[in-house]
């Protein structure tokens, strides 16, 4: 059991806290009423300032330089620092916020303007997103999603060889509150020949684990899949949602377009990799039968610790729920062990042929459903293709997103002996398209 696993904060609302117990202490980007964005590290119902702290001489040595390249207005600098940097920050976090801190008397002597309350602060996007890659490593969704199109062959024959993935738009991820828009495009309605334009009518979320990298690589340089795991920098939630029919009619011959690029959200903190450490399990062994990934993606390593328990949620809170004053309806919980892929054989896999990853770029894991109805991802699955409508406990239906709608992520670590941790959430509503 990690040293880590009992302890307790000074800060009482830590302690027990569903998402920020001592354990995690995720990093963002925060900014207190009235003042510029900065560096902030949640814990419990509090945001431990950087900046504030770094002026205060809480840190030393490499924690120092950490908690300085932390502090600024996004956190590629951090990132690209790697992970013995990120490491000996936790080391020193744990031991300020932690129960008999040494420096608890000058802390709490800076009171608000070292710790202010989260609800008090507007979160903002982490870090700077270069580039952005959504993959589709959740086997069940790929299998779903496949039987509408293809009832005979759903997977395609590269599926289990290769971590698929595309490139997707950086420029519109936003973090969790941002309104989401309408998106309009091209469709091709059934029975037509020829496509109309207009405002998407079959609008969609995808439930995905976010990755932020780390340390890059060099261009024309790969990185091994025994040292991907030390270019993962964090995880967040991530819903890229997706307008379907947009996508029906564009994504042959090249793949998703605009029916993506419109707005993928993440949630605002970085929970790292050390937090995650303790739900760490071993990759799902493949179904019989399955090729053995090619000696470029396959780690003995990898293959015993490269999967991660971790509970995803998807809800939703629909205008007139809100007008009801009642609460978000969940509508899947899944897990990361659908995940057909690991982490680290994303990242082998992405620069393999020599393409540049750098802090601060962003992957996404792909839907991640699992095998039951109540574990589908997506709105396409559940309601299968739109033929089947759900009905809410408060009589709605729904086949796909309404205008009004907010789809709400979270995320979840349990295991017996440890803390509990969770991402917070990931949340957006969605808006009417412009005229």
């Amino acid at each position: 059991m990690s040293t880590a696993a009992n302890l307790l904060s000074w800060i009482a609302s830590a302690n027990d806290h569903p998402d920020f117990p001592l354990q995690n202490l995720p990093l963002g980007i925060f900014s207190p009423q009235g003042q510029s964005p900065r560096g902030g590290v949640a814990i419990g119902e509090r945001i431990l300032d950087l900046k504030v702290a770094c002026e205060a001489g809480l840190f030393e040595g490499e924690a120092k330089a950490a908690a300085e390249a932390a502090s600024g207005d996004s956190l590629n600098a951090f990132f690209a620092l790697g992970a013995p940097a990120r490491r000996a920050l936790r080391a020193a976090l744990l031991e300020l916020l932690g129960e008999g801190s040494p420096a608890l008397d000058r802390m709490k002597a800076l009171g608000e303007a070292l710790l202010p309350a989260m609800h008090d602060c507007q979160l903002h996007l982490p870090a700077r997103v270069g580039d952005y890659t959504d993959f589709y490593v959740g086997i069940h969704h790929a299998n779903n999603v496949g039987k509408l199109f293809r009832p005979d062959n759903p997977l395609l024959p590269n599926y289990k060889y290769v971590p698929i993935g595309y490139h997707g738009r950086a420029s519109t991820v936003c973090v969790s509150g941002t309104p989401v828009r309408r998106p309009v495009g091209q469709t091709l309605p059934p029975g037509q020949e020829v496509p109309s334009f207009g405002p998407s009518k079959r609008l969609d979320y995808e439930l995905e684990l976010g990755i932020w990298i780390g340390q890059g690589n060099k261009m024309g340089d790969s990185i091994a899949i025994g040292e991907a795991s030390e270019h993962v920098a964090g995880f967040c939630l991530l819903n890229d949602w997706s307008a379907r029919d947009v996508q029906a009619w564009e994504y042959q011959p090249l793949g998703p377009f605009l029916a993506k690029n419109f707005a993928s959200t993440v949630s605002p903190w970085v929970v790292t990799a050390e937090a995650l450490e303790p739900f760490r399990t071993a990759q799902p062994p493949r179904p019989a039968g399955d090729p053995q990934p090619l000696p470029y993606l396959l780690d003995a390593q990898d293959q015993a610790h490269g999967g991660f328990d971790i509970e995803l949620e998807v809800l939703l809170l629909t205008a007139a729920m809100r007008e009801q004053g009642l609460e978000p309806q969940r509508l899947a919980l899944s897990n990361t062990q659908n995940m057909y892929w690991t982490v680290a054989q994303m990242v082998a896999h992405h620069s393999v042929g020599g393409c540049k990853l750098q802090p601060g770029d962003l992957f996404g894991s792909g839907t991640l459903s699992g095998p039951e109805p109540s574990q589908f991802g997506s709105l396409l699955e559940s309601t299968f293709g739109g033929k089947q409508p759900l009905t809410l406990a408060n009589g709605e239906q729904r086949t796909f997103l309404e205008d009004g709608d907010e789809v709400i992520l979270r995320a979840r670590c349990r295991r017996e002996g440890y803390a509990s941790i969770g991402f917070g959430e990931c949340r957006g509503v969605l808006l009417p398209a412009k005229a």
